[in-house]
């Protein structure tokens, strides 16, 4: 949309404000959203690499953690290694490699105490609504503070709440759904106060949530079934990384966490790049692991064979092989069907069979949102992302001052969300070494027409299926480009120019001198 349509839509008036916000509107020059993992990354690096300019990190919840906050089920854990997880400027410093969720909150908020970055934390500060204004070259923020609006203004606006709905998850349509006497719990609305002892438990999925919650659930549960409509890879390693506590036994904290994470990014990416030039051979080697863990006796090909290839959706981690344990021992099961509909008793099955439950936990999958679910706009114009290009994964055709950290799909989260950080602080320093207010993306004449593609390819997991046409579409070239790809990002976002002939950089006097001959034109036109 060009600046005399935008024009046109807004009038003359200046950014809205709400009713119930001060008068006294405070300015920063960095606002950062979302107090998890990507936000802490952000307002480090912007600490550490632009001193003296001001931001904010506002935090939507009651507490800072992202993520690792709101999940509270039982067994909940990453399945990334924390090496990559981890910020690559903060070791980590457990034995255990694959992190439980409160070791993981305890390691943010501790990052952000040593960083010095809890005076810029403000929590229950939930982002409602952004406009950018283009005269001002500023973005008028519109927060929700504990149930009271009030405006901020800011240069950048860096979005960090990831990428799914904190609402609540997703649970598809069960036919009879009312009929089950029993209660429903999804995952990420998990009851403090639930007593699961002696009960039979039904996690309806076979994702990672699912894979954490069976055996976790085992130690109380008289039983616990794992329902799932089709398999999914399973890989189970240790916990712990020896060749890490070795290299910490033996070498400075920082070198011994530097090569540990050089170690498995490489390692990360050996295994994908093999899943997809031989993944016959992957799945093969895969299905024999699990295998060797539940015996020849055991239908392997039913339960833990998948239709697709390895990595065409990601690959569940099972520490020490604890899901197989609990299958062993009796405590746990796995069944492969699709479901008919919920009854009194539990979950009707399309070959007729019925299986009885207490408790119902859909591990159904996530709803996702982009932005966090906030209204963002130009000079008052609405922004529909999914009409815009994303710029090398981080920031959307003609939507100025705006960057975004998603990370990988592929690999640990945080591998991008630092390099994101890096780029933004790369793109800090270049504003004002040059004296530029005003950074957009605009696709050059070259590319128009370019073939679009989703955000995110070759991942056909449902939760992705399901919203990928709310998100900005990728081109089919640099740097209109989200490649997942570390290698290839690092190498990009690290040493690629700033000024590239599609990231178009102006100064706020040309920016307001570019508002007004607009505003002309506009004018004249209407003559």
């Amino acid at each position: 949309m060009g600046n005399d349509e935008r024009l046109q839509q807004q009038g003359t008036e200046p950014a809205q404000t709400p009713a119930a916000a001060s008068s006294a509107i405070e300015h920063l020059d960095v606002i950062i959203v979302g107090a998890g993992i990507s936000g802490v990354s952000a307002a480090h690096h912007i600490k550490e690499g632009c001193p003296g300019r001001s931001f904010a990190l506002l935090e939507g919840r009651e507490r800072m953690g992202g993520t690792w906050d709101l999940f509270r089920y039982p067994g909940i854990r990453s399945d990334s290694d924390m090496h990559t997880l981890g910020f690559q400027f903060r070791p980590w410093r457990d034995a255990k490699a694959i992190a439980d969720g409160p070791s993981i909150r305890k390691y943010v908020k501790a990052t952000a105490n040593e960083s010095g970055l809890t005076d810029h934390l403000r929590l229950n500060h939930k982002v409602v609504a952004a406009n950018f204004d283009e005269a001002s070259s500023r973005w008028h923020v519109t927060v929700d503070n504990a149930g009271t609006l009030r405006e901020l203004t800011c240069n950048v606006l860096f979005m960090c709440g990831g990428y799914y709905s904190y609402k609540g998850g997703y649970t598809p349509e069960f036919k009879g759904r009312d009929s089950y006497t029993g209660q429903v719990i999804h995952p990420q609305q998990w009851p403090e106060d639930l007593d699961y002892s002696g009960k039979k438990v039904l996690v309806i999925g076979s994702g990672a949530t699912a894979m954490t919650l069976v055996p976790a659930m085992t130690d109380k549960a008289a039983k616990v079934t794992m329902l799932q409509r089709s398999p999914t890879y399973v890989v189970s390693r240790s916990d712990e990384d020896p060749i890490a506590n070795f290299l910490r036994k033996i070498l400075p904290e920082k070198l011994a966490y530097r090569l540990t994470r050089w170690k498995n990014i490489q390692m990360q990416r050996y295994i994908f790049n093999r899943t997809k030039t031989h993944p016959a051979k992957v799945k093969a080697k895969l299905i024999d692991l699990v295998r060797e863990q539940l015996g020849d006796d055991y239908d392997v090909e039913k339960h833990f064979t998948p239709s697709y290839n390895p990595w065409d959706q990601r690959l569940c981690l099972v520490p020490n092989a604890d899901l197989f344990t609990a299958i062993k021992s009796g405590k746990a099961e796995v069944v492969t069907e699709h479901i008919e509909g919920f009854v009194a008793e539990g979950v009707r099955l399309k070959n007729g069979e019925v299986l009885s439950a207490d408790i119902i936990v859909t591990a159904t999958g996530l709803n996702l949102e982009v932005l966090g679910g906030a209204s963002f706009s130009v000079n008052n114009v609405p922004v529909n992302f999914s009409e815009t290009f994303s710029y090398k994964g981080m920031m959307y055709s003609d939507v100025p001052n705006l960057v975004q950290t998603f990370g990988y799909i592929n690999a640990s989260w945080t591998l991008r969300a630092d390099l994101t950080s890096e780029y933004v602080v790369r793109l800090l320093n270049h504003m004002s070494e040059h004296d530029k207010a005003v950074c957009t993306p605009v696709v050059a004449a070259a590319d128009v027409g370019m073939s679009a593609k989703p955000w995110i390819t070759d991942f056909p997991a449902g939760y992705m299926m399901r919203s990928m046409h709310l998100f900005p579409k990728q081109g089919d070239r640099q740097p209109w480009l989200n490649t997942q790809n570390f290698a290839e990002d690092r190498k990009t976002i690290r040493n690629s120019p700033l000024e590239d002939g599609s990231l178009i950089f102006t100064s706020a006097e040309e920016a307001l001198s570019n508002t007004a001959a607009a505003r002309a034109s506009l004018h004249s036109d209407a003559a």
